[in-house]
């Protein structure tokens, strides 16, 4: 498995196929690019709370890869604006090798939506940024990863009754595996996990809220 990842990760195995996305227009087709757009790899520093910190030395994730898509809270459109893109190279080594083991256990998936890290040098990331904002996302340790849809579309699942709950809790159950500080679930979905990791919070039922250490 671990090799699988890695294949993944440097771009040894072909690029899976076209995917419809949906985004708040009409439908359209998009292909995963073929090969994944370089990341700037440097050791970063997350610093104070996640409620209340700043980011050094921040890792930008990619817009898009062959195994995510990225979709901005503010403008609820795909790709999020590269400013909300930022966390600690741990965050985005753990986000791409979460997302690689769970495409290449589930070929068939459409890939993951990723949506709000941090800014760049981290700090309040409130509603003044769009969306209902967020308390915390601040020093590069906070991700919110949407849930896969039961229609398979790259979108966001507007209600709980769109979420594919299985591959959902797959990727709950991936992300607590690879040590994950939190996972904070939807109150109306039935995701669950290791106590004290897993938690139901308002407002996630479209997204699951990862944290690292």
């Amino acid at each position: 498995m671990r090799r699988l990842v890695l294949a993944l990760l440097i771009g040894l195995l072909p690029a899976p196929a076209a995917h419809a996305m949906q985004i708040d227009g009409p439908l359209v087709v998009v292909a995963a690019p073929a090969v994944d757009r370089p990341i700037a790899w440097r050791q970063s520093r997350a610093l104070g709370k996640p409620f209340a910190g700043r980011l050094v030395d921040g890792v930008q994730l990619p817009a898009e890869g062959r195994d995510f898509w990225t979709f901005d809270w503010g403008t609820r459109l795909s790709p999020n604006r590269p400013w909300r893109r930022w966390g600690t190279d741990r965050l985005v080594r753990t986000v791409l090798a979460v997302i690689a083991d769970y495409r290449a256990a589930n070929p068939g998936a459409p890939r993951v939506g990723v949506a709000d890290l941090s800014r760049p040098h981290g700090g309040p990331f409130g509603e003044e940024f769009g969306g209902l904002g967020h308390a915390s996302h601040q020093n590069g340790r906070d991700v919110d990863v949407l849930y896969p849809r039961l229609d398979r579309l790259e979108r966001r699942a507007g209600a709980p009754a769109l979420v594919d709950q299985q591959l959902s809790q797959q990727l709950v159950d991936r992300f607590v595996a690879a040590g994950a500080v939190y996972v904070f679930t939807g109150p109306h979905l039935r995701l669950h996990g290791r106590s004290r990791v897993v938690a139901k919070l308002s407002h996630h039922d479209d997204h699951m809220h990862v944290r690292i250490p």
